[in-house]
């Protein structure tokens, strides 16, 4: 018998707390693999889905980080030899961050390293459930770039723990 909605979503809501969990987790053992700290880590990860070097503005953009955070985020990597700073060959005003190859490399063999057993679980999925896998990472990730803004716009402790 197929279990109701009401049901699937009952299961669903603290199963979905254990995936983010284990995720946010994951990330920090590969942090802690890396000697980095998990933000740098996901900092990294993103700048290396982009196209090319990127202003620390869209670093902000990626990481829902103030232009300050992302700056400081900046000089953290750069201090640790994983990105540099190059002026625009196009426009000399501005400073893009690119990742250095080494990083990447790097980066990179961690990833494959780890990824045989990602690729794993998703050999047993049809082309149908892909489709659906995709579908819901993609809107999972606009959900978490919409809390990531509203938890920047509001206050959300409870009140007893605000500053007066």
């Amino acid at each position: 018998m197929t279990p109701h909605r009401d049901e699937l979503l009952a299961r669903l809501w603290p199963l979905s707390r254990r995936y983010l969990a284990s995720y946010v987790l994951f990330n920090q053992a590969v942090a802690d693999h890396l000697g980095m700290h998990p933000t740098d880590v996901q900092c990294l990860n993103l700048l290396t889905l982009e196209d090319g070097p990127v202003t620390t503005g869209r670093v902000a953009e990626l990481t829902g980080l103030t232009s300050g955070s992302a700056t400081r985020l900046v000089d953290r990597l750069e201090k640790a030899g994983l990105v540099a700073r190059q002026r625009d060959e196009a426009d000399r005003r501005r400073v893009l961050v690119a990742v250095l190859p080494d990083a990447l490399a790097r980066f990179g063999e961690v990833w494959r390293e780890l990824g045989g057993d990602w690729a794993a679980i998703f050999a047993e999925d049809s082309e149908d459930e892909l489709a659906f896998l995709l579908r819901h990472m993609n809107r999972t990730v606009e959900l978490s770039h919409r809390q990531i803004a509203r938890l920047a716009d509001t206050d959300l402790r409870p009140r007893g723990d605000r500053d007066s």
